[in-house]
């Protein structure tokens, strides 16, 4: 009996991680961050932009 609660409650938790990581994946897959607008050159603080545009 205990075996096998503890095996529904595995079940259950890997369920639980699966269905809160599905948003995740689906902005990781859908969105387009290579593509935002930025500077090339020094920034205001000094500190150096993003390399090169992949757009």
């Amino acid at each position: 009996m205990r075996s096998r609660l503890f095996v529904a409650m595995l079940v259950a938790g890997g369920l639980l991680v699966v269905a809160g990581n599905t948003q995740l994946f689906h902005a990781a897959f859908t969105s387009k961050p290579q593509c935002v607008d930025h500077l090339k050159a020094k920034g205001p603080t000094g500190t150096y932009q993003a390399a090169k545009s992949a757009c």
